[in-house]
């Protein structure tokens, strides 16, 4: 099949440059889209919300049809390692239904109530003011290098409570599982899969470490949850402190990464902050409807699905391009396109999700985000571009590797 058969082509060269276009063709031609893939992928904002709430939606994949309760042929050729630490990994809070996902969800939201999200506040205050300090003292630096990735990573690591760890190495190994599955070949696949053996091993340590150094911190909290036995398994424990640890930050590096990029790109916005600084918490909503980091999420159907005069069948990937949701003029208007950072209903997006899998999350990155971006800006006034934005070349994770500024 050649490309120009495809409605959307995620193997497409430059398209995570910018997916947008793609995205409004696909929400204009046929928004409720069989792809020849074999999977089904929705790009209006209604359909996105319904979906994303459905009760009779899974995010297991062993409710794919066809799937088999063994593994996979692909997966007995994988060294026994590998297979173990991918199994540990699909244990995680992303990937179980309810009632596995009520059980494990209420452990770990404990620490992400508002109040403790409030009481973090002066945490990032300083980590943010130390990176900017940073970036003065550079005068042109990579933004993502010296801002959007040290902030997220430290505060996640304090609130788990982990050991100093090899950061840069977490992050190159997190980028290799992040990429789409469908786009890659068979070395990168096995690429991928020792990357994951590797965040194991990593995260095993980290947890035997807080064993024998237990505080006041999420880790030790999940740690004694373990210990309950039937609240959280061993393997559960390994899974959810990975998803935290080594997954968890990556949104709200892209977040303000690509926050700062969409300023810089569109200066009366940049002005109108500087202008407005009370804009910040709603500049942060548009930013996430804008460029959301989560570019699609993927659905299984346990029933069919009747949408838009088509059934998608029981047993059925849908994949719901978050990107093009945001971006529906039919919801938004029709400046959907544009950057607004005071639009009324910037929070309509659906970058978080919604339903029993909206991002628990949300308002720690939302903090995160309006935190660096505003005081980046309000110290700055010499903010500028030094060159190109650079993005990574993943289609569902979507974030810029180079933002380089001057100040």
């Amino acid at each position: 099949m050649t490309d120009t058969e495809l409605l959307f082509d995620p193997s497409l060269p430059g398209l995570a440059d910018d997916p947008y276009p793609h995205y409004a063709r696909l929400r204009r031609t046929d928004p409720v889209h069989e792809h020849p893939a074999g999977y089904w992928m929705v790009s209006r904002h209604d359909d996105a919300t319904a979906i994303l709430r459905a009760p009779r939606m899974s995010v297991n994949e062993k409710n794919l049809a066809g799937a088999s309760a063994e593994d996979s042929a692909e997966a007995q050729e994988l060294p026994p390692a590998m297979v173990e630490a991918a199994n540990v990994m699909s244990l995680s809070l992303l990937d179980v239904d309810p009632p596995d996902h009520t059980r494990l969800r209420s452990l770990v939201t404990k620490a992400f109530t508002p109040r403790s999200v409030v009481a973090l506040e002066p945490t990032v205050t300083e980590l943010v003011d130390e990176a900017l300090d940073r970036i003065a003292d550079g005068g042109r630096v990579n933004l993502m290098d010296e801002l959007a990735f040290p902030v997220p990573f430290a505060v996640i690591s304090h609130m788990l409570g982990t050991p100093s760890a090899d950061s840069d190495r977490i992050r190159e190994l997190t980028g290799k599982i992040h990429r789409s599955p469908e786009l890659l070949d068979e070395a990168e696949m096995i690429e991928g899969m020792a990357a994951i053996q590797e965040l194991v091993k990593i995260t095993r340590e980290m947890i035997d470490w807080k064993r024998a150094h237990p505080a006041d911190d999420l880790l030790t909290a999940l740690i004694a949850a373990e210990h309950e036995g039937d609240k959280l398994t061993a393997d559960e424990l390994v899974a959810q402190v990975l998803l935290l640890y080594a997954a968890g930050h990556e949104t709200t590096v892209s977040l303000i990464g690509g926050g700062v990029a969409a300023l810089l790109h569109n200066p009366d916005q940049l002005e109108l902050l500087r202008r407005r600084p009370e804009l910040a918490e709603n500049a942060v909503e548009e930013f996430l409807r804008y460029d959301p980091p989560i570019q699609q999420t993927r659905r299984i159907t346990t029933a069919p699905y009747p949408l838009r005069g088509k059934e998608i069948p029981a047993g059925s990937l849908v994949m719901v391009a978050i990107a093009a949701a945001n971006r529906d003029e039919d919801h938004f208007g029709e400046d959907a396109d544009k950057l607004r950072i005071d639009r009324p209903h910037a929070r309509q997006h659906v970058s978080f999700g919604a339903g029993v899998h909206h991002c628990f999350g949300s308002a720690l990155a939302k903090m995160e985000g309006r935190i660096a971006i505003s005081r980046l800006v309000d110290r700055f006034g010499s903010l500028a571009p030094a060159g190109d934005v650079a993005w990574n070349d993943r289609v569902e994770l979507r974030s810029a590797k180079d933002v380089p500024i001057t100040v």
